[in-house]
Protein backbone atom coordinates (compact mmCIF):
# COMPACT_ATOMS: atom_id res chain seq x y z
CA UNK A 1 0.00 0.00 0.00
CA UNK A 2 1.42 3.41 -1.03
CA UNK A 3 1.60 5.88 2.09
CA UNK A 4 -0.17 8.76 1.70
CA UNK A 5 2.95 10.79 2.15
CA UNK A 6 4.46 9.60 -0.97
CA UNK A 7 4.18 10.79 -3.99
CA UNK A 8 4.03 9.42 -7.66
CA UNK A 9 5.62 10.81 -10.81
CA UNK A 10 3.49 12.56 -13.24
CA UNK A 11 3.98 13.79 -16.87
CA UNK A 12 1.73 16.97 -18.23
CA UNK A 13 0.24 15.69 -21.37
CA UNK A 14 -1.46 18.63 -22.60
CA UNK A 15 -2.04 21.97 -21.43
CA UNK A 16 -4.96 24.60 -22.39
CA UNK A 17 -4.86 28.40 -21.60
CA UNK A 18 -8.33 29.29 -19.81
CA UNK A 19 -8.79 33.05 -19.86
CA UNK A 20 -7.32 36.11 -21.68
CA UNK A 21 -7.62 38.38 -19.13
CA UNK A 22 -4.74 39.29 -16.73
CA UNK A 23 -6.34 36.16 -14.96
CA UNK A 24 -3.76 33.94 -15.78
CA UNK A 25 -5.90 30.15 -15.80
CA UNK A 26 -4.80 27.08 -17.21
CA UNK A 27 -5.96 23.54 -17.93
CA UNK A 28 -3.06 20.67 -16.50
CA UNK A 29 -4.21 17.42 -18.12
CA UNK A 30 -1.59 15.05 -16.41
CA UNK A 31 -1.16 11.25 -16.52
CA UNK A 32 1.01 9.55 -13.92
CA UNK A 33 4.24 7.88 -16.05
CA UNK A 34 3.45 4.41 -14.67
CA UNK A 35 0.34 4.51 -17.05
CA UNK A 36 -1.80 3.54 -13.70
CA UNK A 37 -5.10 5.68 -13.61
CA UNK A 38 -6.56 7.99 -10.70
CA UNK A 39 -9.68 6.81 -9.22
CA UNK A 40 -11.54 9.72 -7.81
CA UNK A 41 -15.19 10.99 -6.79
CA UNK A 42 -16.35 14.39 -7.71
CA UNK A 43 -15.47 17.40 -4.82
CA UNK A 44 -11.79 15.31 -3.88
CA UNK A 45 -8.58 16.42 -4.50
CA UNK A 46 -4.49 15.82 -5.16
CA UNK A 47 -1.35 17.51 -3.79
CA UNK A 48 0.91 18.36 -6.64
CA UNK A 49 4.47 19.17 -6.20
CA UNK A 50 7.31 20.18 -7.87
CA UNK A 51 10.92 19.37 -5.83
CA UNK A 52 12.84 22.60 -4.94
CA UNK A 53 9.60 24.76 -5.38
CA UNK A 54 7.10 23.09 -3.00
CA UNK A 55 3.35 21.17 -3.07
CA UNK A 56 -0.29 22.57 -2.82
CA UNK A 57 -3.64 21.15 -3.15
CA UNK A 58 -5.34 21.23 -6.12
CA UNK A 59 -9.45 19.95 -6.99
CA UNK A 60 -9.99 17.95 -9.51
CA UNK A 61 -11.71 19.45 -12.55
CA UNK A 62 -12.28 16.45 -15.31
CA UNK A 63 -14.15 13.83 -15.27
CA UNK A 64 -13.93 10.36 -13.07
CA UNK A 65 -14.63 8.89 -16.03
CA UNK A 66 -12.14 10.03 -17.99
CA UNK A 67 -9.10 7.58 -17.44
CA UNK A 68 -6.57 8.48 -19.95
CA UNK A 69 -5.50 11.48 -17.50
CA UNK A 70 -7.08 14.18 -14.81
CA UNK A 71 -7.14 17.72 -15.31
CA UNK A 72 -5.98 20.42 -12.59
CA UNK A 73 -6.67 23.92 -13.41
CA UNK A 74 -4.42 26.60 -12.05
CA UNK A 75 -4.49 30.02 -11.25
CA UNK A 76 -1.22 31.85 -11.45
CA UNK A 77 -0.61 33.47 -8.11
CA UNK A 78 2.43 32.29 -6.25
CA UNK A 79 5.70 30.91 -6.72
CA UNK A 80 4.89 26.97 -7.28
CA UNK A 81 2.21 28.10 -9.69
CA UNK A 82 4.43 30.67 -11.37
CA UNK A 83 6.99 27.53 -11.71
CA UNK A 84 3.78 25.36 -12.83
CA UNK A 85 2.71 27.80 -15.70
CA UNK A 86 6.07 27.82 -17.20
CA UNK A 87 6.61 24.43 -17.62
CA UNK A 88 5.77 22.96 -21.10
CA UNK A 89 4.05 19.40 -22.22
CA UNK A 90 5.93 16.59 -21.40
CA UNK A 91 7.39 18.17 -17.92
CA UNK A 92 7.25 15.71 -14.83
CA UNK A 93 5.37 16.93 -11.35
CA UNK A 94 4.78 14.55 -8.99
CA UNK A 95 0.74 13.76 -7.26
CA UNK A 96 -0.49 12.07 -4.07
CA UNK A 97 -3.65 11.50 -3.46
CA UNK A 98 -6.76 11.55 -3.89
CA UNK A 99 -7.90 13.18 -0.66
CA UNK A 100 -10.84 14.55 1.71
CA UNK A 101 -14.43 13.50 0.69
CA UNK A 102 -17.05 14.31 -2.27
CA UNK A 103 -20.78 15.43 -3.42
CA UNK A 104 -23.05 13.08 -2.68
CA UNK A 105 -24.15 11.46 -5.80
CA UNK A 106 -26.59 9.14 -4.49
CA UNK A 107 -28.56 12.02 -2.48
CA UNK A 108 -28.86 13.95 -5.58
CA UNK A 109 -29.83 11.48 -7.72
CA UNK A 110 -33.72 12.30 -8.44
CA UNK A 111 -33.64 15.82 -7.32
CA UNK A 112 -33.74 19.42 -9.63
CA UNK A 113 -30.38 20.57 -8.92
CA UNK A 114 -28.97 24.69 -8.76
CA UNK A 115 -25.16 25.18 -9.13
CA UNK A 116 -23.87 27.78 -8.92
CA UNK A 117 -20.10 29.15 -9.69
CA UNK A 118 -17.92 32.49 -9.37
CA UNK A 119 -14.72 32.47 -11.16
CA UNK A 120 -12.21 29.43 -10.41
CA UNK A 121 -15.29 28.01 -8.32
CA UNK A 122 -16.07 26.00 -11.33
CA UNK A 123 -13.47 23.89 -11.63
CA UNK A 124 -14.61 21.67 -8.51
CA UNK A 125 -17.75 21.86 -9.60
CA UNK A 126 -17.16 20.30 -13.06
CA UNK A 127 -16.11 16.76 -12.31
CA UNK A 128 -19.87 17.00 -10.55
CA UNK A 129 -21.36 18.38 -13.53
CA UNK A 130 -19.81 16.15 -16.19
CA UNK A 131 -21.25 13.23 -14.34
CA UNK A 132 -24.76 14.22 -13.82
CA UNK A 133 -24.43 15.34 -17.66
CA UNK A 134 -23.06 11.87 -18.66
CA UNK A 135 -25.39 9.84 -21.15
CA UNK A 136 -25.10 6.88 -18.25
CA UNK A 137 -26.00 9.18 -15.48
CA UNK A 138 -28.84 11.91 -17.38
CA UNK A 139 -31.86 10.31 -16.27
CA UNK A 140 -30.70 9.78 -12.76
CA UNK A 141 -31.15 13.61 -12.60
CA UNK A 142 -33.73 15.85 -12.85
CA UNK A 143 -33.79 19.70 -14.04
CA UNK A 144 -30.01 21.02 -13.65
CA UNK A 145 -29.59 24.72 -13.65
CA UNK A 146 -26.47 26.69 -13.57
CA UNK A 147 -25.77 29.90 -12.60
CA UNK A 148 -21.60 30.45 -13.91
CA UNK A 149 -20.06 34.14 -12.60
CA UNK A 150 -16.98 35.56 -13.89
CA UNK A 151 -15.70 38.91 -13.50
CA UNK A 152 -15.71 39.75 -17.37
CA UNK A 153 -15.98 38.16 -21.16
CA UNK A 154 -12.48 36.92 -20.79
CA UNK A 155 -12.50 35.18 -17.27
CA UNK A 156 -14.29 32.41 -18.08
CA UNK A 157 -12.88 28.64 -17.88
CA UNK A 158 -14.33 26.27 -19.85
CA UNK A 159 -16.36 28.30 -22.78
CA UNK A 160 -16.06 25.28 -24.95
CA UNK A 161 -17.78 22.98 -22.33
CA UNK A 162 -20.65 25.56 -22.38
CA UNK A 163 -22.36 24.71 -25.61
CA UNK A 164 -22.38 21.09 -25.24
CA UNK A 165 -23.84 21.56 -21.60
CA UNK A 166 -27.00 23.04 -23.15
CA UNK A 167 -27.21 20.94 -25.79
CA UNK A 168 -28.41 18.16 -22.97
CA UNK A 169 -31.81 17.76 -22.09
CA UNK A 170 -33.48 20.09 -19.40
CA UNK A 171 -30.25 21.71 -18.52
CA UNK A 172 -29.69 25.07 -18.05
CA UNK A 173 -27.00 26.89 -18.57
CA UNK A 174 -26.97 31.21 -17.54
CA UNK A 175 -23.73 32.91 -17.23
CA UNK A 176 -22.95 36.42 -15.65
CA UNK A 177 -20.55 39.01 -15.57
CA UNK A 178 -19.80 41.81 -12.85
CA UNK A 179 -20.09 44.66 -15.03
CA UNK A 180 -22.01 45.20 -18.38
CA UNK A 181 -19.75 44.44 -21.85
CA UNK A 182 -20.45 45.84 -25.66
CA UNK A 183 -21.71 42.88 -27.30
CA UNK A 184 -22.46 40.73 -24.03
CA UNK A 185 -26.20 39.28 -24.21
CA UNK A 186 -25.54 37.50 -20.57
CA UNK A 187 -26.99 38.43 -17.03
CA UNK A 188 -25.08 41.36 -15.98
CA UNK A 189 -24.74 41.11 -11.42
CA UNK A 190 -23.58 38.80 -8.77
CA UNK A 191 -25.06 35.75 -8.69
CA UNK A 192 -26.59 36.50 -4.98
CA UNK A 193 -28.31 39.09 -7.04
CA UNK A 194 -29.79 37.07 -9.57
CA UNK A 195 -30.81 33.97 -8.18
CA UNK A 196 -34.11 35.01 -6.80
CA UNK A 197 -34.93 36.05 -10.63
CA UNK A 198 -35.07 32.04 -11.40
CA UNK A 199 -37.09 29.94 -12.01
CA UNK A 200 -36.36 27.80 -8.84
CA UNK A 201 -38.89 25.34 -6.51
CA UNK A 202 -36.35 26.57 -3.60
CA UNK A 203 -37.50 24.10 -0.94
CA UNK A 204 -37.17 21.01 -3.47
CA UNK A 205 -33.67 21.65 -4.95
CA UNK A 206 -30.25 20.98 -3.97
CA UNK A 207 -27.48 23.99 -4.67
CA UNK A 208 -24.77 23.25 -5.07
CA UNK A 209 -22.12 26.10 -5.05
CA UNK A 210 -18.41 27.40 -4.90
CA UNK A 211 -16.56 30.71 -4.99
CA UNK A 212 -14.75 33.13 -3.38
CA UNK A 213 -15.43 33.03 0.24
CA UNK A 214 -17.82 36.50 0.09
CA UNK A 215 -19.57 34.59 -2.76
CA UNK A 216 -19.87 31.69 -0.51
CA UNK A 217 -21.63 33.64 2.17
CA UNK A 218 -23.77 35.75 0.16
CA UNK A 219 -25.24 32.87 -1.99
CA UNK A 220 -25.64 30.90 1.33
CA UNK A 221 -27.84 33.75 2.84
CA UNK A 222 -29.57 34.25 -0.20
CA UNK A 223 -30.42 30.95 -0.80
CA UNK A 224 -31.96 30.29 2.89
CA UNK A 225 -34.11 33.60 2.71
CA UNK A 226 -35.45 31.72 -0.39
CA UNK A 227 -36.21 28.96 1.09
CA UNK A 228 -33.72 26.66 0.14
CA UNK A 229 -33.43 23.89 3.51
CA UNK A 230 -29.56 24.50 5.22
CA UNK A 231 -29.07 20.67 4.17
CA UNK A 232 -30.06 20.80 0.85
CA UNK A 233 -27.03 23.70 0.48
CA UNK A 234 -23.44 22.03 -0.57
CA UNK A 235 -20.20 24.04 -1.00
CA UNK A 236 -16.59 23.23 -1.39
CA UNK A 237 -14.23 25.16 0.82
CA UNK A 238 -10.46 26.06 0.10
CA UNK A 239 -8.24 25.91 2.97
CA UNK A 240 -4.29 25.17 3.82
CA UNK A 241 -4.82 21.35 3.11
CA UNK A 242 -0.76 20.76 3.46
CA UNK A 243 -0.74 17.19 4.33
CA UNK A 244 -3.88 16.02 3.08
CA UNK A 245 -4.82 13.33 5.74
CA UNK A 246 -5.62 15.61 8.77
CA UNK A 247 -1.88 15.44 10.57
CA UNK A 248 -0.88 18.24 10.27
CA UNK A 249 -3.85 20.39 11.42
CA UNK A 250 -3.04 23.54 8.89
CA UNK A 251 -6.73 23.79 7.37
CA UNK A 252 -9.19 22.88 10.38
CA UNK A 253 -12.04 24.96 11.38
CA UNK A 254 -12.96 24.29 15.21
CA UNK A 255 -12.46 20.36 14.74
CA UNK A 256 -13.30 19.80 11.42
CA UNK A 257 -10.27 19.29 9.11
CA UNK A 258 -11.17 20.37 5.82
CA UNK A 259 -8.84 17.77 4.12
CA UNK A 260 -10.60 15.02 5.59
CA UNK A 261 -14.18 15.97 6.81
CA UNK A 262 -14.41 18.30 3.50
CA UNK A 263 -13.83 20.08 1.30
CA UNK A 264 -17.22 19.20 0.58
CA UNK A 265 -19.78 20.90 3.40
CA UNK A 266 -23.38 21.20 3.78
CA UNK A 267 -24.68 24.25 5.01
CA UNK A 268 -25.95 23.00 8.39
CA UNK A 269 -22.72 21.89 9.44
CA UNK A 270 -20.89 24.66 8.29
CA UNK A 271 -23.48 26.72 10.43
CA UNK A 272 -22.84 24.90 13.49
CA UNK A 273 -18.54 25.28 12.80
CA UNK A 274 -17.16 28.91 13.65
CA UNK A 275 -17.05 31.28 11.04
CA UNK A 276 -13.16 30.74 10.09
CA UNK A 277 -13.86 30.16 5.96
Amino acid sequence: MNSPYTPQKAEIVDIIQETTSDLDIKTFRIKFATGEEMNFLPGQFVELSIPGIGEAPFGFASSPKNKEFIELTIKRVGHLTDALHSMAVGSTVWIRGPFGNHFPLKELEKSKILIIAGGLGLSPLRPLILTMLDDENRNKYCDIQMLIAARSTQDFSYRRDFAKWRKVKDTKVLLTIDRAENGWDGLVGFPHNLVADLDIDYQNTYGVFCGPPVMIKAVSNKLIELGMPKSKILTTLEMRMTCGVGKCGKCNIGHSYVCVDGPVYRLDQLSSMPNEY
